[in-house]
């Protein structure tokens, strides 16, 4: 399967703030959605693994910061690369206020956030959906929402260019010879002409 086919996908990118008496984590999730409005709930999939899923399924409140197009790298570096068990993710962020609820919610390189408390879960395995009556929310910008796909091909940072590799190439044929040095008896293995017809590339 190409894993990639996952990423064309078209949903967004948020982060999840919850608050645990002063302490306030956060996380980087992908599921968010709206499942009724009337009444206006909805539904958020976080992993298990995550400090921020523990302390939703204690407190049962939460925002989501919905995460724009002028997001950069920093951001989800900050709430997607690092635990909660080992930094406070909030405690230097300059970049937030608090919603009416008491959390934080991010106010750069987001457009809106969410305030939602929780009504059911369902077990997934991996992550649990929560599933949210919303009691809050607030526009920031008219930025469009970023998604996973506009994520991958203009935020995440691409691969570093591997270094071309060191060779020699056949004049006659086009085989290459990769390494530092060429034989001076070398025969190519294609067209068998000798080292003289071998450029280095």
């Amino acid at each position: 399967m190409d894993k990639k086919s996952m990423y064309k996908l078209s949903y967004g990118l948020f982060v999840l703030s919850t608050k645990l008496g002063e302490r306030c984590q956060g996380c980087i999730i992908n599921t968010a959605m709206q499942v009724t409005t009337t009444p206006n709930r909805i539904t958020i999939t976080v992993n298990k693994e995550n400090l921020t899923h523990n302390v939703l399924l204690y407190t049962k409140e939460f925002n989501i910061s919905i995460i724009s197009e002028e997001a950069d790298f920093e951001l989800f570096r900050h709430f997607g690369f690092q635990s909660g068990r080992d930094t406070d993710k909030f405690a230097d962020f300059s970049e937030q206020k608090n919603a009416p609820n008491g959390m934080p919610v991010v106010t750069k390189g987001t457009n809106a956030w969410i305030s939602g408390k929780v009504i059911d879960t369902v077990d997934l395995g991996t992550h649990t959906m929560f599933i949210a009556d919303v009691t809050d929310g607030e526009v920031l910008s008219d930025v469009p929402s970023a998604t996973y796909a506009y994520y991958q091909d203009n935020i995440k940072p691409k691969p570093a260019k591997k270094p071309d590799e060191t060779g020699y190439r056949c004049r006659i044929c086009g085989y290459v010879h990769k390494g530092e040095e060429l034989p001076e008896d070398f025969i190519c293995p294609i067209c068998k002409h000798g080292a003289d017809d071998f450029e280095k590339i």
